[in-house]
């Protein structure tokens, strides 16, 4: 049930959101957060990304007064928050070691004096017996904890130094804490309101679904090629290319620099400063490329990324969850593709079973990393089995690849029984490229020489190609009949099930190899609103990239795409109509409005 809010807060909260920040009405889900902070309940808020989670303490912290700390893990985050905040005319400050001393000095000044209401940082530095100090002599109204999943150690990018915050309630009690997040399964809900909050807490879950996002899953061949053919059929496109290690973000984006497309890497083994300038160009310029590891992402605010292509399997479903939700953050048309193979399950494995921990960790770890495996061998919709795994029911999304070229489901006994067979026959002792030759009848050196091409089975196999062996393979490893041994090199192993199956006990259907159709769903501005003038969008961009170069800010501080479309489709021939726009706040008009109002009428 809603909260009532007095009426006087409530009109405070709509003055704030329209005359502020330029928006007539909350996007869906901000609201039942902003009214629950209001009336001072610890607020756990799961959003998608690009759902306007910073919306959800900005409103309540300047409705509230005072000063609103945010805990956020990232200097970069952090900088780019704050000038958002700036051009919007919000004082705003963070203390980071990305500053000198006498720089972070003066900003904790502007905040005591009131100046900026707003404090980022870091949780490492706020948990100080210092900071709490300082911070409790002055009017502290509202704690926000961003990225809210690192605080559970079940959540995909757990950080131990977040654990400290759970002494914040008892530090500043009747301050509100809301912690938001766009990633997290129930349990680790169910965790972070337990660890932050003594398990009392308003938590709310927002719709997960993207549905601008198409989502592909292809079988993983020749993956530098597979994907240089993906980026090339798109040019002048933004795009996000993840690869599994540094060496295959500096190989992948070499090549792709080689076919002309302008892609930088990142990955943490770079410089700091040469990772600092490509992520700039990447947020500046239309028509870039980031090929990265998973150290790039968080915070991440490009609207027009119209792609996210994962070279190799995601451990998590959170994971992959939060790394697509980057494409598409306008609205528009975008598109997910991952490639998968039986090897990225393996090294997946491998790095479960070396992984520092306790054994239910790891455990909890491997039934992550089974439930992603599911995902990439769904033969159902694939939006419903990742909404699904979020919580959230949902019916055939229509744009996967599974809802745009259904697979063949055949009955895949014989197969399995086949390729099971090879794998008793040689001790479970080989991985899937070993099986996959036998079953075929290479006589390879490997096989030769261990006698199997005279095993039982050897060639039966030989009328259905290497790829449909391999998708056979990976979808027993799926379905539990085999796993996959990360101690043994990836060596396939029977199940309990895998000798049912041999016993003639249990059937198995499997997927007949498919090739997937590309289709695009976008989403349109306001109804009314016509299309945005190509040539009149394209100055507009180029304007606000100079304006964004000119204050040291990321573009989309200045306007976000949506803004520009609908100056574009509108043309506003005075302030009083371009402050109409979505985005176009008292302060922003008063910096901005005339010169991109030159630039409308001209």
């Amino acid at each position: 049930m809603p909260l009532a809010l007095p009426p006087d807060i409530s009109a405070r909260k709509r003055a704030v959101l329209a005359e502020t920040f330029g928006f007539p009405d909350f996007r869906p889900g901000q609201e039942p957060v902003v009214d629950a902070v209001l009336s001072g309940r610890h607020t756990l808020a799961v959003m998608p990304t690009g759902a306007g989670k910073s919306l959800c303490y900005q409103v309540p912290g300047l409705v509230s007064g005072g000063i609103t700390v945010v805990v956020s893990p990232l200097i970069a985050l952090m900088d780019d928050q704050i000038a958002a905040l700036r051009l919007n005319g919000i004082g705003a400050e963070a203390i980071h070691s990305g500053r000198s001393r006498d720089d972070n000095v003066e900003a904790w000044r502007r905040v005591q004096r009131g100046e900026s209401p707003f404090l980022y940082l870091a949780p490492e530095r706020l948990m100080t017996e210092r900071m709490l100090a300082a911070l409790g002599r002055l009017p502290l109204k509202l704690i926000a904890v961003d990225e809210a999943h690192c605080v559970s150690q079940w959540g995909h990018s757990f950080r131990a130094e977040y654990l400290q915050l759970a002494a914040l309630r008892e530090a500043f009690p009747g301050v509100p804490i809301v912690a938001l997040t766009a990633t997290a399964d129930k349990a680790t809900r169910e965790d972070i309101v337990q660890r932050l909050f003594g398990g009392d807490a308003a938590v709310f879950v927002a719709g997960f679904d993207r549905p601008n996002i198409q989502i592909t899953v292809a079988d993983k061949r020749e993956a530098p090629e597979q994907i240089a053919r993906f980026v090339r059929d798109r040019p002048g496109a933004s795009g996000i290319v993840y690869r599994l290690s540094r060496k295959k973000v500096e190989e992948t984006a070499e090549r792709l620099a080689g076919l002309g497309v302008r892609a930088l890497p990142y990955h943490a083994g770079m410089d700091a400063a040469q990772r600092a300038a490509n992520q700039e160009a990447f947020l500046a310029e239309a028509g870039m490329v980031m090929v990265a590891t998973v150290a790039f992402g968080m915070g991440i605010d490009k609207s027009d990324v119209r792609y996210v292509v994962h070279g190799d399997i995601p451990g998590t479903l959170e994971a992959y969850y939060q790394e697509i939700g980057r494409a598409g953050r306008d609205g528009a048309a975008a598109e997910a593709m991952l490639l998968y193979g039986l090897e990225d399950v393996r090294t997946r494995r491998r790095f479960i079973d070396e992984m520092e921990g306790e054994p239910e960790r790891k455990r909890i770890e491997a039934r992550r990393l089974d439930a992603m495996i599911g995902f990439c061998e769904a033969t159902t919709c694939r939006r419903q089995a990742l909404l699904a795994y979020f919580g959230e029911d949902s019916g055939p999304c229509g744009n996967c690849d599974v809802c745009l070229d259904p697979p063949e489901v055949v009955d895949g006994t014989a197969a399995a029984r086949l390729l099971l067979g090879l794998v008793a026959a040689t001790g479970g002792r080989f991985g899937g490229a070993h099986i996959v030759s036998l079953v075929r009848g290479e006589a390879t050196e490997a096989v030769v020489a261990r006698g199997h091409d005279k095993l039982a089975g050897f060639g039966d196999g030989a009328d259905r190609s290497a790829n449909d062996w391999r998708t056979i393979l990976r979808q027993l490893v799926a379905s539990g009949a085999l796993v996959s041994d990360p101690t043994a090199f990836g060596a396939l192993r029977l199940t309990e099930r895998a000798r049912r199956i041999l016993a003639g006990e249990e059937t198995v259907a499997v997927r007949a190899p498919r090739k997937p159709k590309r289709t695009r769903r976008g989403a349109a501005l306001p109804a009314g609103v016509g299309s945005p003038d190509p040539d009149l969008l394209a100055r507009l961009k180029a304007l606000r990239r100079r304006l964004a170069a000119e204050r040291s800010v990321p573009a989309y501080v200045v306007f976000s795409d949506r803004s520009l479309e609908e100056m574009a489709a509108r043309h506003p021939k005075s302030l009083e109509a371009l402050a109409e726009v979505h985005g176009v706040g008292r302060a922003k008009l008063a910096a901005f409005g005339e010169v991109f109002l030159d630039e409308l009428t001209r």
